[in-house]
C-alpha cells in the first residue's frame, strides 16, 4: 500500500491510518511518503500523478491520508490484477464540472483510493502529462456564495482515463466511502475517507456483516 502526503504530520490523522492498515491486512507493507519540497497547489497535484512511479509494489493500493480502512481488502487487489485498475466513481459523478476540460456525460473518479498494476501504466503517464497542463479548476456554489477552486488532480485524471479508452473496474461507494456526501449505503463499509473518525455504529455494522448469516441492509444516515 502506498499513501503520499504534504505538510505537517501532527495535524493529519497518519497513525490513524497506519494502524487500520495493519488491523486487517498485517502482512501487507505500506509505505508512507512525505513530500517536503515546498509547492504551489499545482506541483502538489502532481506529485499524486506520479504514485506508480512512487511505489515499489507490483501492486499497489493507494490510500489519501484521510482514510481509515475498515475490512478485508482482497477483493479490490483481485479486481486491479484482473483489470488493472480499480476505482470509485467520485461523489460529484460528472466530470463536466471541469467546465474547461469536459462538456458531456464523462466521469469523474476519486482519486482517494486506487488499486492499480502496471496494466495502468498508459492511464498514469497520460496523468502526469496532464495535470499541470489542463485547466482543472472548479466553480462552486457554497450557500449563497459563488467560490471557485483553482486546480484538482481527479479533473486530469478523468481526461488521461478519456484519452486512453481504458476501462476501470468500478467498485461501489462503499470503498470509498465519504460520509460529508454519501448518506446512504447497503451493506459494510470498506474504507471510510474522511477526516473525521468513523462512529461506533460503523465497526458494530461491519462486525455484523462479517457473519455469514448476515443480510445485507439499508442504512441512512
Amino acid at each position: 500500500m502506498l499513501s503520499i502526503y504534504l505538510g505537517d504530520e501532527t495535524k493529519l490523522p497518519i497513525e490513524r491510518l497506519k494502524l487500520s492498515v495493519r488491523k486487517f491486512h498485517p502482512e501487507l507493507p505500506h509505505e508512507i511518503i512525505k513530500v517536503d519540497a515546498p509547492m504551489d497547489r499545482q506541483d502538489s497535484l502532481y506529485i499524486k500523478s506520479q504514485m506508480m512511479d512512487m511505489s515499489p509494489f507490483e501492486e499497489t493500493l493507494f490510500l489519501d491520508i484521510d482514510t481509515v480502512v475498515m475490512g478485508n481488502l482482497n477483493f479490490g487487489f483481485q479486481k486491479a490484477e484482473q483489470f488493472g485498475l480499480a476505482v470509485c466513481i467520485c461523489e460529484a459523478p460528472w466530470a463536466k464540472r471541469y467546465r474547461n476540460i469536459f462538456s458531456g456525460d464523462e466521469i469523474e473518479y476519486n482519486t482517494g483510493v486506487l488499486f492499480f498494476t502496471k496494466k495502468a501504466f498508459h492511464v498514469f503517464e497520460s496523468w502526469k502529462s496532464l495535470v499541470k497542463v489542463v485547466d482543472s479548476s472548479i466553480d462552486l456554489v457554497k450557500g449563497s456564495e459563488r467560490a471557485r477552486m483553482e486546480a484538482n488532480d481527479q479533473g486530469s485524471f478523468a481526461l488521461a482515463i478519456e484519452k486512453t479508452g481504458f476501462n476501470p473496474f468500478v467498485l461501489p461507494l462503499n470503498w470509498n466511502f465519504r460520509p460529508m456526501w454519501q448518506r446512504s449505503f447497503f451493506g459494510p463499509i470498506k474504507v471510510w475517507h474522511d477526516y473525521a473518525d468513523p462512529p461506533p455504529f460503523f465497526e458494530e455494522m461491519n462486525r455484523y456483516y462479517a457473519s455469514p448469516d448476515s443480510i445485507i441492509q439499508y442504512h441512512q444516515g
